[in-house]
This record gives C-alpha cells, sequence and structure tokens, in this order.
C-alpha cells in the first residue's frame, strides 16, 4: 500500500463510511473489510481514531477518523 495522509471528505451513515471523495471524485464504499481503533501518537498530540480499510469503486483504501467533535477524516494508504 502507498502512504498518502490526505485529507479527503467521508460521507457516513450508522458510524460507517459510505462515499469519500478524493481529488474531486466520489466514490461509494461497497465494502468495510476492516475496522479497528489506533491511539494516536500523544506525545505528538495525537488524537486517538478510529482507522478503516474499505473497498470503494476500484479503491482499496485505508481512510483514518479522529475521535471528537469535529474530528477530520484523512486517507492513510491506497493499495497500488
Amino acid at each position: 500500500m502507498k502512504a498518502y495522509q490526505h485529507d479527503i471528505q467521508v460521507q457516513v451513515q450508522d458510524q460507517q463510511p459510505v462515499r469519500l471523495t478524493w481529488h474531486g471524485q466520489t466514490y461509494r464504499v461497497q465494502a468495510v473489510i476492516d475496522e479497528w481503533r489506533a491511539g494516536g501518537r500523544w506525545w505528538l498530540g495525537e488524537r486517538p481514531r478510529t482507522c478503516y480499510l474499505v473497498q470503494a469503486g476500484e479503491l482499496t483504501a485505508e481512510v483514518h477518523r479522529e475521535d471528537g467533535e469535529g474530528g477530520r477524516w484523512w486517507l492513510a494508504r491506497l493499495q497500488d
């Protein structure tokens, strides 16, 4: 997988990502392959986050959401 770390827009339903928009293109999430929690690097001030591995159109993507109100979403990696 190739690392990106780019902010993305994500539509959520029942606390799961259902659509993501990256580089102006919207992809429908067909499957959440895996979901896990990461504590964040607290010593750098990172908040804990929820991570998802999703199949969205032709993309297999790892997306992360920071915990808390207004937590940002970002594209962590894409499968090559």
